[in-house]
């Protein structure tokens, strides 16, 4: 059973610029954790400042194991986190018995 994180980033005014290319190193990075399935950076096309990341880990452990990362640590909190105006994470498991 896999555990889907889906966060969603609000900018401030301008800084998506900033943001989105932070964001990618985090997923590249992510993407070569042991237990991350996907992670994918979405950007509003209504809205530009709108951000939204798409996270699959094989549980919930790995996805504790990549809060502690050195990426996670020092780019999302450090420096992506400052240039937010809203942040709203759902930590997301399948429902049991619900196939694809």
């Amino acid at each position: 059973m896999t555990y889907v994180v889906v966060a969603r980033y609000r900018t401030k005014d301008g800084a998506q610029d900033t943001v989105l290319p932070l964001l990618d190193t985090v997923a590249a990075a992510s993407r070569q954790e042991p237990g991350n399935l996907a992670y994918r950076v979405h950007q509003g096309t209504e809205d530009p400042r709108a951000v939204v990341l798409y996270e699959e880990y094989a549980s919930e452990g790995d996805f504790t194991a990549h809060c502690a990362t050195e990426h996670f640590q020092e780019i999302v909190l450090g420096k992506v986190v400052p240039l937010l105006e809203s942040r709203d994470v759902l930590r997301c498991a399948p429902r049991p018995g619900v196939g694809a």
